[in-house]
């Protein structure tokens, strides 16, 4: 199939699949005499694959890495250690977030506790300094 097609089956842009292409993610891709791009069926799910894992969080380093040349090369051990790096990276990502949101919460906890008689940038001072900030 021509690129257009594999761009309105897989909602990808032309220039992301010719860029996946050329960092050797999408490598099942021959040329024709003329020099077209000619993309097998397995191409769409080449392209949703690195999609999803990059939704869940993969890099394309990652995924260079994980992809096999073909879809029935897949190295099982690789893969599930991959997969589960990347959740430990996840929740590592998630207690880093929640002790961050926890932080801004106490700030602006603080900020909103602002005595009335006192002015904005005195009272940044105060919150400052009770969270040994300055």
């Amino acid at each position: 199939m021509k690129i257009g097609e594999l761009s309105k089956i897989t909602g990808l842009a032309p220039s992301r699949i010719r860029f996946y292409e050329s960092i050797g993610l999408l490598k099942i891709v021959k040329r024709q005499a003329n020099g077209y791009r000619d993309y097998p069926p397995e191409a769409v799910i080449v392209l949703k694959l690195i999609d999803v894992a990059q939704q869940a969080g993969f890099t394309l380093d990652e995924l260079r890495a994980l992809l096999p040349p073909d879809l029935t090369q897949w190295d099982h051990d690789s893969l599930v250690k991959a997969l589960h790096q990347k959740l430990e990276d996840i929740e590592i990502l998630q207690k880093k977030l929640a002790d961050n949101k926890t932080k801004l919460l106490e700030v602006l906890k603080e900020v909103d506790a602002k005595p009335k008689d006192m002015d904005c940038d005195d009272n940044a001072r105060r919150v400052l300094s009770q969270f040994n900030i300055e």
